[in-house]
């Protein structure tokens, strides 16, 4: 069962890097769960028209399949209500996939937001490393 749900993310990357998550994610995840992916992986691709990712560690526990992963492209769309910058990012994202009868049926993730608008320069000079009263660094 471990390999079976190892492979599903693997043709998840697989899709999302030739350009064809919609037909991954119809293939990979139950119809409720798709809905919602198809969704954040419109508005991604629109925002990152080359979006790239890489799969750097899966691990399997039970129905669940964590993945870190390295997300890469550039900023060509509107992103978070963001006009295009042309800038490049690359991250490091964490996602957990919950298996239920061969589909995914739960999808969430913690993603280096932080460092992607730093990349993308969508940060005020302030919050892109300003000093703490504490003489800390914000981040």
């Amino acid at each position: 069962m471990s390999e079976q749900n190892k492979a599903m993310v693997r043709r998840m990357v697989e899709g999302i890097n030739a350009g064809e998550e919609e037909v991954a994610v119809e293939e990979l995840f139950a119809p409720r769960a798709a809905r919602r992916v198809k969704r954040l992986f419109t508005e991604f691709r629109t925002a990152f028209p080359d979006w790239q990712e890489e799969i750097v560690q899966l691990v399997v526990e039970g129905d669940a399949v964590a993945g870190r992963f390295r997300c890469s492209g550039t900023h060509q769309g509107e992103f978070l209500g963001e006009a295009p910058t042309q800038k490049r990012m690359d991250v490091e994202e964490v996602f957990f996939l919950r298996v239920e009868d061969s589909k995914f049926v739960d999808f969430w993730g913690l993603e280096d937001s932080l460092g992607r608008l730093r990349q993308l320069g969508l940060l005020p000079r302030a919050a892109a490393g300003s000093r703490t009263p504490r003489g800390g660094t914000r981040v």
